[in-house]
This record gives structure tokens, C-alpha cells and sequence, in this order.
């Protein structure tokens, strides 16, 4: 069975759906869904911040959330990433989906944080991602080096090695957030690992059940966890020795952390929907989303809305957590993707030249 078959038919929830020839490709309910869940997760993370030191039981839930909705995003990410072979409409929209928009975004975060922050001196550095912009620097090196992970014959212990080695070496700079982008390079690789059948294990019902006593346990010692742990592990962005500790716990942590990520991961997924559900639709978004949604962070923490009191009950969390998932389902929607298309999907046909059939390589095909 050829892999394009397999991951149309990756659902089991509804047949696969039959394409007419001509008619573009149906796109798969059950990735779409665990996109738009796992933005909607990074938005209340983000929302959850201020609430952090006031809060053990917040602290903790965003611990677990940490702990699986990026590498969540990842693993699908580079299960998306599988047929990336450096051809030129590859690179095309390598650059036109993601370069371009790093350099619009970057940009524009700058101009935007230097009234938010106050720094009115702040420089536009396209070598240091600013905020958000760091997960498209590292998609770029991701996507850009998948070739290599598909050649090798042991790609998945090699990225936990380069990601061990990474924790060990505290001499990496900031330049395009490479920390960043080699300690979660084992998620992405994992997703180019992953075939159709794998997801299809995890969404079994034996597993859905099971994922629930896994998060009770987990959100237990999270909680006890929080006293104890430095959430910012989950964050994968310095070495060890900046926790104050020897260089070696780097490479513990990476397995310890990879594993526990993995099991939240499965159970997370095990739990998307596969069926067409009313957000479906918005999971083609969860970019726009995920870079947009920034700047109302970055806005909302200007006028300092976490100075009041009513954000720090029980209620106060849950009604922030309601309007960070309302701000970006509305920003994953059809109509604020077509205002800013331009910017995160530019055509840019002047910029390249004609890709011709014969360019390829034989029996393969140039596009997506």
C-alpha cells in the first residue's frame, strides 16, 4: 500500500473519503482537530503566565500542559514534513510559508514589543526570534534538514543524541534560537518515523482509557512536582548548567523529559476526535493562530489586566482560559486568514523560476 493511500485512509473513525481526479485532497478531520486543540492549549499557556506564582494548582496544570502540547504539535508537524525531498517547489514553499513569514512576523513583534515592553530602542534581529517566532526558525532547520533523517539509518536515537549533546552545551547562542531547535529535534523526527498505523494504536479505546488514569497520575505529581521542578525544563531553550546543576543532568533530562512528553503526547491524541467536528475546519489556521494570538498577549499584558484581583480566583482562571481559546478559534477562521494571507502564504511567482516536469525526479512527484 503506497504511503499517499495510507495516510488518506489514517481515520478510522469515517471511510476515506474517494477524490475525484482534479479535485484537490481531502484534508484528514482527526491532524486537523489535534491542531486546532493543541493552539488552543498554547494560548491558554500563555494566558496562564501571570497566574503562575499566585497559584500552585495553575502552575501545575501548565506543567502537564508544557509538557505535551508543543511536542504535540511537533510530532504532527514532522509526520506532515515525510515527503519534503529539497526539490524546488519544495524549497518554494519552504520559503513562501515559512521564511517569509519569520521575516514579516519578526519584524513586526519588534515594532509592536518596543510600546508593549517600553524599549523604544529594541532592533530588529532576525538571528534571535522574538517570542513566538522561534518555532518557525526551527521548523525552517527541521523541514530543511529531512533529507538527512531519511537517509540515516537510526534517525530518532541520533536527534536524542544531538538533543542530549545540545543540554550539555551551554556555548550555543541565541542565533535563530538553536537550543530551542535541537532540543526539540527528537519530536520532529519522531513524526517523520511515524506512519498511519501508529496513530491508528494510540486511538484504540483500550488507550483512551488508560489516558485517563495517565493524566490523573501525571496531574498528581505535577502538582507535587511544582515546588520541587523548574517547569522552564519544558521549555528546551538553555543547557543544564543554567538550573544549577552538572552539565550531565542535560542528558537525563532529555530522555526523562522525551519519554514523559511521548505518553502525554499519546494520550492527548488518543482522545482528538477523528470525525468531523465544528473546529475541524479550523485546524488549517492554527498558524495564523499561533502567530497572531501573540500580539494580543502582548497587548493584554501591556495594560496589565493580571493586576486584578478577579483573575486570581478559580473562576477568575477558568474565565481566562475561555477567552484565550475564544481569541484564537477566532483567529484560526477563514475570514482573518484571508486578510492575512498575503503575509503567511505570499504566491510570490516573480521571485522563482518555472519548475520544469522534467526538473524532478522520475516517478516523483513536485508537489505537496
Amino acid at each position: 500500500m503506497s504511503e499517499t493511500t495510507q495516510t488518506a485512509r489514517l481515520s478510522n473513525a469515517i471511510p476515506a473519503p474517494r477524490t475525484a481526479p482534479g479535485r484537490p485532497k481531502q484534508r484528514d478531520s482527526f491532524f486537523d482537530n489535534a491542531k486546532y486543540l493543541a493552539i488552543v492549549l498554547v494560548a491558554m499557556g500563555h494566558a496562564w503566565e501571570p497566574l503562575r506564582s499566585e497559584s500552585r494548582a495553575v502552575t501545575a496544570i501548565y506543567m502537564i500542559v508544557y509538557a505535551f502540547h508543543m511536542p504535540a504539535f511537533i510530532v504532527v508537524s514532522g509526520y506532515f514534513s515525510r515527503s519534503f525531498d529539497a526539490s524546488p517547489e519544495k524549497i518554494k514553499r519552504l520559503i513562501t510559508g515559512i521564511a517569509i513569514p519569520y521575516v514579516a512576523f519578526e519584524t513586526a513583534y519588534t515594532f509592536f514589543t518596543r510600546w508593549t515592553d517600553g524599549e523604544p530602542d529594541r532592533a530588529i534581529s532576525l538571528l534571535d526570534p522574538l517570542y513566538l517566532t522561534w518555532f518557525l526558525a526551527a521548523l525552517f532547520i527541521w523541514r530543511l534538514t529531512t533529507p538527512i533523517w531519511k537517509s540515516v539509518r537510526w534517525p530518532l536515537p541520533i536527534a536524542l543524541a544531538v538533543a542530549a549533546l545540545a543540554s550539555m552545551t551551554p556555548s550555543i547562542g541565541k542565533d535563530l534560537d538553536l537550543q530551542r531547535a535541537l532540543q526539540f529535534l527528537p519530536y520532529f523526527v519522531l513524526g517523520l518515523c511515524l506512519r498511519p498505523e501508529h496513530f491508528r494504536l494510540v486511538r484504540q479505546w483500550r488507550v483512551r482509557i488508560l489516558a485517563v488514569p495517565v493524566f490523573a497520575l501525571a496531574l498528581v505529581f505535577s502538582y507535587w512536582a511544582v515546588p520541587r521542578m523548574d517547569y522552564a525544563w519544558f521549555f528546551h531553550r538553555t543547557s543544564a548548567e543554567t538550573f544549577g546543576v552538572p552539565a550531565w543532568y542535560g542528558p537525563l533530562m532529555t530522555l526523562a523529559l522525551f519519554g514523559c512528553s511521548l505518553v502525554l503526547v499519546a494520550c492527548f491524541l488518543s482522545w482528538v476526535p477523528g470525525r468531523r467536528m465544528w473546529f475541524t475546519a479550523l485546524g488549517a489556521g492554527t498558524l495564523y493562530g499561533y502567530l497572531l494570538h501573540g500580539f494580543v498577549v502582548q497587548a493584554a499584558n501591556h495594560w496589565h489586566w493580571s493586576q486584578h484581583d478577579w483573575p486570581h480566583t478559580p473562576l477568575g482562571a477558568i474565565g481566562v482560559s475561555v477567552v484565550a481559546a475564544t481569541v484564537v478559534t477566532v483567529l484560526c477562521t477563514a475570514p482573518v486568514r484571508r486578510v492575512f494571507r498575503g503575509v503567511m502564504e505570499p504566491r510570490m511567482a516573480w521571485a522563482f523560476r518555472p519548475v520544469s516536469s522534467g526538473s524532478s525526479a522520475p516517478g516523483r512527484s513536485v508537489r505537496a
